[in-house]
C-alpha cells in the first residue's frame, strides 16, 4: 500500500511535539535539582566553616587552661614565700621582747671585781648580816667610822644583782609587794638606763612599795621624793606612781652622772650620804624631835646585798647590817 507524503508529513509533525515535552519535564526537574545541588554546596560550607570556628574555640580555652595552671603553681610557691617570711618575723620578734623583758643573768658573775681603794672588798657568794656578793658592810661604808666616808668607784656594770621579773615569778622573795608596780620600775628603767631591780630596791628600800607612804619629813610615794622634786605632778598628787617612779629614776639617773658613774655614792646621796660623812653626822638626828632624819647607816649593805639579790633586808628573821642605827626611833 502506498502511502501518500502528505500523510508522512502529518505523522511526523505529530512524533515531534510528542518527544518535544518528556524533555522540558525532564529539564525542568535537573533545573530544580540543580538549584538545590547548587545550595547544599553553600550549606555544606557554611556548616563547615563553622564547624572549623567551633573547633578552634573549642582548642582556645583548652589552651587559656593549660596556661593558666601555670600561675596556679608560681601563686602557690609564692604563698609559702610569705608564711616562712611571716614566721621568721614573729620569732624576731619575740625573742627581742624575751631579751628585753626578763634579761638572762650573767652566770659567771658571783661576785663584784673591783680595783678597791678602800682594803678587802669582803665580797661572798652568799648574803650574811654583813657580807653579800657586792662587798662587805665595812667597805661599802668605807671611811664613816673614821675621816668621813669615802665611796669606792663602782659603776652599775660592775654590780651584781638579779632580774626583777625572775624575782616576782619565783613566787617568793622580796619584791611581791612590787608586782603592781613593776611596768614602771621596767619602762623608765629603760629610759634612764638603770636597771629595773634597782629602781624596785629603792622602792623597798624607802616606802616597802607602799605608793601610799608619806615619811616623817613628808617625803612622798613608792620613791620618797622629797617635796621640791614634786612639782608638775598630776593633780598635785605627788604620790602618782607613774610618776613617783619616773621623777625617782630621773633624780637617780642624774646623780649618778654627776657622781662621775659611780653608782655607790649616788645610792647614798639618794638616801643623804655625803662624802665625808662621819658616823656622828650620821646619827645626830637621833637626838633631835626628826628622829628618823637620820641617815641609815646599813643602808648601802640592805640595798645592795640585800635588795638586789631578792633578799628582804628588813626580815626579823635574818636582819642585814650592824649598826640599826634608827631602832632608837622606835622607843
Amino acid at each position: 500500500m502506498r502511502i501518500s507524503p502528505t500523510i508522512l508529513v502529518i505523522l511526523a509533525s505529530v512524533l515531534a511535539v510528542s518527544a518535544s515535552k518528556p524533555h522540558d519535564s525532564h529539564a525542568l526537574n535537573s533545573r530544580r535539582h540543580s538549584k538545590i545541588f547548587v545550595r547544599s554546596p553553600t550549606l555544606s560550607t557554611i556548616n563547615t566553616t563553622d564547624t572549623k570556628r567551633k573547633r578552634c574555640k573549642a582548642r582556645h580555652p583548652v589552651s587559656k587552661t593549660t596556661s593558666s595552671a601555670k600561675p596556679k603553681v608560681t601563686t602557690t610557691k609564692a604563698v609559702a614565700t610569705t608564711k616562712a617570711i611571716t614566721t621568721t618575723k614573729a620569732i624576731t620578734t619575740n625573742n627581742a621582747f624575751k631579751a628585753v623583758v626578763t634579761p638572762k643573768p650573767d652566770p659567771a658573775k658571783a661576785l663584784i671585781n673591783v680595783d678597791s681603794s678602800c682594803g678587802n672588798v669582803g665580797a661572798t657568794k652568799q648574803t650574811t648580816r654583813t657580807t653579800g656578793p657586792n662587798g662587805s658592810i665595812d667597805w661599802l661604808n668605807c671611811g664613816l667610822n673614821g675621816g668621813g666616808w669615802n665611796p669606792p668607784y663602782v659603776q652599775i656594770d660592775d654590780l651584781v644583782f638579779v632580774d626583777l621579773s625572775a624575782a616576782i615569778n619565783s613566787g617568793k622573795g622580796a619584791f611581791l609587794p612590787c608586782k603592781a608596780f613593776v611596768q614602771y620600775f621596767y619602762k623608765y628603767g629603760q629610759k634612764y638606763n638603770i636597771p629595773p631591780i634597782m629602781l624596785a630596791a629603792f622602792a623597798m628600800q624607802e616606802s616597802s612599795c607602799n605608793s601610799e607612804t608619806v615619811g616623817g619629813a613628808g617625803e612622798q610615794g613608792l620613791m620618797q621624793l622629797t617635796k621640791d622634786k614634786c612639782v608638775g605632778a598630776p593633780g598635785g598628787n605627788c604620790r602618782d606612781p607613774n610618776f613617783n617612779v619616773e621623777t625617782g629614776a630621773k633624780y637617780f639617773a642624774a646623780t649618778v652622772k654627776s657622781n662621775g658613774g659611780n653608782v655607790l655614792a649616788a645610792v647614798g646621796t639618794y638616801n643623804g650620804w655625803f662624802k665625808g660623812m662621819t658616823y656622828a653626822k650620821a646619827t645626830a638626828a637621833a637626838r633631835t624631835s626628826c628622829c628618823r632624819c637620820q641617815q641609815n647607816c646599813d643602808y648601802l649593805h640592805q640595798f645592795f646585798n640585800g635588795w638586789l639579790q631578792n633578799v628582804d633586808a628588813y626580815a626579823n628573821t635574818f636582819r642585814l647590817g650592824k649598826y640599826f642605827n634608827l631602832d632608837v626611833c622606835n622607843y
